[in-house]
C-alpha cells in the first residue's frame, strides 16, 4: 500500500494521526512512515491520564485501537502504555502501543516535521501550561500548531504564548461570528472541507486568517481545494 499523490501546488499538507491510511493511527509507526514522505506536518491528539501523563490517542476509550477498552483519562499511562494496538489487518503487533507527548515531539524534531498538536477535551490551564513546557523543552513552540475543538483550551494557550501558532477546530459553515471569534486572538481555522468554497476561502484569507481542512482523502477534493487556495489539507493517505 501507497500514498494517494496529488498535485498540491503551494497548499501543505498534514499527516492526519500520522500516515494513518498505513498504519495503525497515533502510533511512532504511523509518525515514522509520515516523517519519511513529504509532508510538512504530522497531526495528532494528546489526553492527560489518571495519573496527570499526557499520552497520545484519538478517543476517550482505547477500544478503536486495542482489543481493551479503557477509559483514557481514567487509567494510569503505564496501564494505556502496556496495551498492544492493532494494525490495518486488525492484528496486535508488539512494537504498536500508545506513545508519550514527548515521544511524538521527538519523532517530529528527529525528522524536521512541523507539529500539529490537538488538545483533547477540556484542559485545566496548569495542563496546559505543562504541555506548552514540554512543547518546548523537547522542541520548538515555532515549529508546532496548537489546534481543538474547544475555544476555552485555546484561549488559555494564547495567554501563555502570545506568539502561538493556533488554530481553531470547527465543522460549521463561516460567518462574520466565527471570524470575529478568531480575529480577536489571532487564531487560524481548522475546518471540515465540505464547510469551505472558494468564496469563503478567500474571505477567510482577505482578513487575515489561515486555513486548514480535515479530513481530505479523495484526490478530487484535494485538488478542487488547493486551486480554492487552502493553506494546509489534512489527510489520511494523500501526498
Amino acid at each position: 500500500m501507497d500514498t494517494v499523490k496529488i498535485k498540491k501546488g503551494k497548499t501543505k499538507l498534514i499527516a492526519h494521526r500520522g500516515l494513518s491510511g498505513i498504519e495503525c493511527e497515533n502510533t511512532a509507526a504511523a509518525f515514522v512512515a509520515a516523517c519519511n514522505r513529504d509532508y510538512y506536518g504530522i497531526e495528532t491528539d494528546v489526553h492527560k491520564t489518571a495519573d496527570g501523563k499526557f499520552i497520545i490517542i484519538h478517543d476517550d476509550t482505547t477500544g478503536r485501537v486495542a482489543r481493551e477498552n479503557l477509559s483514557v483519562e481514567k487509567s494510569d499511562f503505564s496501564v494505556l502504555r502496556s496495551l498492544r494496538l492493532t494494525d490495518k489487518e486488525g492484528k496486535s503487533r508488539q512494537d504498536l502501543c500508545l506513545p508519550s507527548l514527548d515521544e511524538y515531539l521527538r519523532i517530529c524534531r528527529t525528522y524536521g516535521k512541523e507539529c500539529v498538536l490537538e488538545l483533547k477535551n477540556p484542559f485545566e490551564k496548569d495542563d496546559i501550561k505543562e504541555i506548552l513546557k514540554t512543547v518546548k523543552n523537547v522542541y520548538a513552540a515555532e515549529r508546532t500548531i496548537f489546534i481543538s475543538f474547544d475555544y476555552g483550551n485555546l484561549v488559555t494557550l494564547r495567554g501563555l504564548d502570545k506568539k502561538a501558532v493556533i488554530q481553531y477546530l470547527y465543522s460549521d459553515s463561516v460567518d462574520e461570528k466565527l471570524i470575529e471569534k478568531l480575529n480577536k486572538y489571532n487564531f487560524g481555522l481548522d475546518i471540515y472541507h465540505g464547510k469551505l468554497t472558494e468564496k469563503n476561502i478567500a474571505v477567510l484569507h482577505s482578513n487575515g486568517i489561515s486555513v486548514n481542512c480535515w479530513t481530505v482523502d479523495d484526490r478530487k477534493d484535494a485538488e478542487k481545494l488547493v486551486g480554492w487556495g487552502v493553506d494546509f489539507i489534512t489527510t489520511n493517505i494523500l501526498e
